[in-house]
């Protein structure tokens, strides 16, 4: 397992967990762009960092804004196209950890709720039958109760945009800190308490298995 103490090295604007000819491995602050937006005040991301380090940075997947933690970025075009087939077909395994509110009673579970964007409400998400949504999938297993609160592992098995964060508010267990779908938010939340902790994958190149993982921060 590659891991950040084994292969860390620090940058002024980028957390390198690992890195090769490839693609590198990065650690997501929250309340960071995975992509630049519309807009100058929009350009600082993941992905304008790393093209002001690499020279070349291409997108292979992305993080809520306000999500922190694992995210690949390809250094060439064709590792960029081999990691979207991977993610694609599901081929790359991804674990996340967050904070609910009230205790989430059971060993396991799983949420298996269709999902389309919220156009009046863009970027929000909602649960939805129509012609227009897509399957997702969530399966989930508390970790610890603190107080009245759940520290749980989230493996999503489909990627659809807001997921997890509409998925636990459907089940009456929103993730702390999440300005749009957590009733209880409040400015005074430090930030989204979801964070992408593991990621594992056969590398596109080498076809060895990596495994990476990022401390939870909270």
């Amino acid at each position: 397992m590659l891991t950040p103490s084994s292969t860390r090295m620090q940058h002024a604007t980028l957390d390198i967990l690992y890195e090769d000819d490839w693609f590198a491995v990065i650690n997501k602050p929250a309340n960071c762009l995975s992509v630049p937006g519309r807009g100058p005040e929009k350009q600082d991301s993941i992905l304008y960092r790393a093209e002001q380090h690499f020279g070349e940075a291409f997108t292979i997947h992305r993080l809520d804004e306000a999500t922190s933690g694992l995210i690949l970025v390809a250094k060439t075009h064709e590792c960029q196209k081999r990691m979207n087939a991977h993610f694609r077909e599901r081929e790359v395994k991804k674990e996340y950890r967050a904070l609910l509110r009230g205790k989430l009673l059971g060993q396991r579970g799983e949420v298996r709720k269709p999902l389309r964007c919220d156009w009046p409400n863009r970027p929000r998400q909602i649960i939805c039958t129509d012609e227009w949504s897509k399957d997702s999938i969530t399966f989930w297993e508390p970790i610890a109760y603190e107080g009245n609160n759940t520290r749980i592992r989230l493996t999503p098995y489909t990627g659809r945009s807001h997921q997890l964060r509409v998925h636990m508010q459907s089940i009456g267990h929103s993730i702390i800190g999440d300005e749009f779908y957590d009733p209880e938010y409040t400015e005074a939340d430090p930030r989204l308490l979801l964070h992408a902790y593991r990621l594992e994958f056969r590398h596109p190149f080498t076809k060895a298995w990596l495994a990476f993982v990022a401390p939870c921060p909270f």
